[in-house]
Order: C-alpha cells, then sequence, then structure tokens
C-alpha cells in the first residue's frame, strides 16, 4: 500500500485522500503494441533533482561539476545510496523528461553509447569516491548506478538534468 501523498494543489495543500490525480506521461511510437513504465516515486530525493542551462560553449567538466554538486547538495535528504537519472539536450523540459526516463533503465546495463557508457562509469567512481556512503554517515557507496539519456538539441543550448532517485528506486514494464 502506498500512503496517501497528493494534494490537488500546491499553494493551497487540500488533500486529495485517493492518490490521484498520477503524472501520466505518453510518447506516440510505431506499432501496435503499448508499453507501460511505472516508476512510483517518493519526493524526499525528487525534491533534490535539477535542471541547468549551461551555455552551449561550457566545456563537458562544467557539466560533469554541476553533476556532482547536485549530489553533494542532496546530502542526506534523498537517502543515499542514490540512483541518478541525467537527461542531456532537447529543451528544459525534454531534458527533464530523459534524466526521469534514464531512472527506468537498469544500472547494471552499460550504454549502448561509449561515450556515454564512459561518463556514466566516471561520474559513478566521482561520486562514490565524495565519502558520503549510504544516508550520508560516510563510505564509499554513494551512488548506485548513473543513467544517461541524451538527444539532439539546438545549437544555441545545451540542457542538463539530473533526476534524484533514493536507493529504493522501483520501477516495472510491461507491454500490451
Amino acid at each position: 500500500y502506498l500512503r496517501k501523498s497528493v494534494v490537488s494543489d500546491p499553494l493551497f495543500r487540500e488533500h486529495t485522500k485517493t492518490n490521484t490525480p498520477a503524472i501520466i506521461v505518453t510518447d506516440i511510437v510505431d506499432g501496435s503494441r503499448v508499453k507501460i513504465d511505472l516508476s512510483p516515486k517518493g519526493f524526499g530525493s525528487e525534491n533534490k533533482s535539477r535542471i541547468k542551462m549551461l551555455k552551449p560553449t561550457a566545456p563537458i567538466e562544467e557539466m560533469k561539476d554541476f553533476i556532482i554538486d547536485v549530489v553533494k547538495e542532496a546530502g542526506p535528504d534523498a537517502c543515499p545510496p542514490f540512483v541518478l537519472g541525467v537527461g542531456i539536450g532537447g529543451t528544459f523540459e525534454a531534458a527533464a523528461d530523459l534524466a526521469k526516463k534514464a531512472l527506468l533503465k537498469p544500472i547494471d546495463r552499460k550504454n549502448p553509447d561509449k561515450r556515454l557508457a564512459r561518463l556514466e562509469k566516471e561520474l559513478l567512481e566521482k561520486i562514490n569516491s565524495l565519502g558520503m556512503g549510504p544516508m550520508a554517515l560516510g563510505g564509499n557507496t554513494t551512488a548506485l548506478g548513473v543513467n544517461i539519456l541524451s538527444h539532439a538539441t539546438h545549437i544555441a543550448g545545451f540542457p542538463v538534468a539530473v533526476n534524484m532517485s533514493c536507493h529504493a528506486t522501483r520501477s516495472a514494464s510491461k507491454t500490451l
């Protein structure tokens, strides 16, 4: 059972008592089948997610620093060890959507893009070298995985989103 934790309006905080409405994202794809991905997620880690619109000339090191800073800022509030979904490219909202979808990828499966696979590995090593550890009490496992998805973007853009998830990241997929 999930606790009832949805308010009908973020300003006036009236509780719906039903956990509805849900946040539903749809993508139109080719074919005659439907794939449903479900990811129930708490808001402790969601509150620590961030997006940044970097200058298009920003070096990749600036992007890495931003991702590491998001982890440092999250500290114990997002229940480490974390799983990070990173979205790069698209638009402001597309980068956030990519970061959320990246959390659905298994953390033990390498990215098919070798450049992104190297970046995921490097970021995971850097994050774990921070020494925050579980619940930020110290240790060498601050993150369990870093998954990156990217998309083409306008020449004047370099959006990067980091969607934090706690160690209890849960998801399921079913194709009908």
